[in-house]
């Protein structure tokens, strides 16, 4: 079992003094949060072999570091599953290469947001909606996934509503903003496929939307 190293709070054993706590905090996105216990952040920590205290990179526009320990206390907080986290730290390296531009999408006062998708048997296997009611409620993986990432931005990067991102009036699509993409079955998947467009294998493209 790993040494945490990230800040502890001690704080009465009640979800909602907990959740008041962390949005005092700035550390929400103003909905409710699972209270990200060390039980909680080690066993979402066990889903990958990544070791805690690795890096993955510096997250604009206040630059703070990306550990794989801070992204599962996220990755808690949003209501991620334990088998979630190599999703979402494949998603956050994504993000934070330099072709992306995620300090623009950080900094911005449009109200842009990330969109990941994912593809492959991979969503699949996490139950990742790619039909009806993709962007709608009612599935963990988009929901959760898509708010990680949210949470990710926020409280590593420090890219607050207001403050550093004045961006007016906002939009829904920057609480949480996932899909999967879905295989069509006609022809043409087959010269997509030879274009390079839709790999056999699992991966996640990331764009701001």
């Amino acid at each position: 079992m790993a040494t945490l190293v990230s800040e502890a709070l001690e704080l009465p054993d009640d979800p909602e003094q907990i959740f008041d706590e962390f949005y005092r905090r700035g550390w929400t996105d103003g909905l409710p949060i699972i209270p990200p216990t060390e039980a909680r952040v080690q066993r979402m920590l066990a889903a990958t072999r990544r070791a805690p205290h690795e890096v993955l990179g510096r997250i604009p526009p206040r630059w703070g570091e990306a550990t794989v320990e801070k992204i599962a206390i996220n990755a808690v907080m949003a209501g991620c599953l334990p088998e979630y986290l190599p999703v979402l730290l494949t998603a956050v390296e994504a993000m934070l290469a330099p072709e992306f531009n995620l300090f623009g999408i950080q900094a911005t006062t449009h109200p842009v947001a990330p969109l990941l998708i994912l593809n492959g048997p991979l969503a699949r296997q996490l139950e990742v909606n790619s039909g009806y009611n993709a962007y709608g409620p009612g599935w963990r993986a988009n929901a959760t996934l898509g708010r990680a990432l949210r949470l990710i931005l926020l409280n590593i990067g420090g890219g607050p509503p207001g403050g550093r991102r004045p961006q007016h009036p906002g939009q829904p699509g920057q609480v949480h903003l996932l899909h999967c993409r879905k295989r069509s079955p006609q022809p043409l998947d087959a010269p997509a496929r030879r274009a390079r467009l839709f790999p056999r294998d699992e991966h996640g493209d990331r764009v701001g939307r």
